[in-house]
């Protein structure tokens, strides 16, 4: 369920470098809060620190990162309200590419959103969570660029990049995963109909879902930090 530490290789290192950061933050394998080790990241990807920090740089400006004085780079931590705020923003961004997307997918483009669903269902039986997110995220993406709306893609880009880690760690509750996969499948019958409206609503509950979801579970974290800390 968690991504291997892998040497890379020199070419195209810079992204690769990025690539494995982004999945360890991701997958959580880097706690939010959670100071980034330097040398031990350089040991894990048989790096330097040049392409490690420059790696950083580009989490940072993605929202995965935080670059704070004093203490370096940390793995970005969203408050309840954050998280909140975000994902009304997101939903909304979501529902906008779906309904945009309804009016503009190309046949093309449908089918390989199809292709994606299939793989994704298919690491959904396996309970194979690593893929399946990737899976997932490429056909929210892809439906977002189906809207063929630059602009809403950058923002959409933006918003997203806050809210990876806590969307991967959303389907770790194997009712809430199941409850979410249902809705994918009503997403792409919605989109296959091309009816905007059905799919914008989809996409909104599925959001308001996530948020949800996550909020509860940042609330048991804390309420577990808490109990520890008294007994401390």
């Amino acid at each position: 369920m968690t991504a291997e530490i892998l040497s890379i290789p020199r070419a195209a290192l810079h992204g690769q470098v990025t690539h494995r950061l982004r999945q360890m933050l991701v997958e959580n394998q880097i706690q939010p809060g959670a100071k980034l080790n330097e040398r031990a990241l350089c040991e894990g990807l048989n790096v330097s620190r040049t392409p490690l920090r420059e790696a950083i740089k580009t989490l940072a400006a993605e929202g995965l990162v935080e670059l704070l004085p004093n203490r370096g780079a940390v793995a970005a931590s969203l408050s309840v309200d954050d998280v909140v705020h975000t994902f009304e923003v997101m939903a909304c961004l979501e529902a906008q590419s779906g309904a945009l997307a309804a009016e503009r997918v190309t046949d093309l483009e449908l089918a390989e959103i199809k292709a994606l669903h299939f793989e994704m269902m298919a690491a959904f039986t396996r309970r194979d969570l690593s893929n399946y997110y990737r899976l997932n995220a490429a056909i929210h993406r892809a439906m977002n660029a189906a809207a063929k709306n630059p602009i809403l893609t950058a923002t959409y880009e933006q918003v997203n990049a806050r809210l990876q880690a806590l969307r991967f760690k959303s389907n770790q509750d194997e009712e809430k995963w199941k409850s979410a996969v249902i809705e994918h499948e009503q997403m792409i019958d919605a989109l296959d109909k091309r009816d905007g409206r059905a799919l914008q609503e989809i996409l909104l509950k599925h959001l308001h879902n996530k948020r949800d979801v996550v909020v509860m579970q940042l609330q048991i974290h804390a309420n577990t930090s808490t109990d520890k800390n008294q007994k401390a």
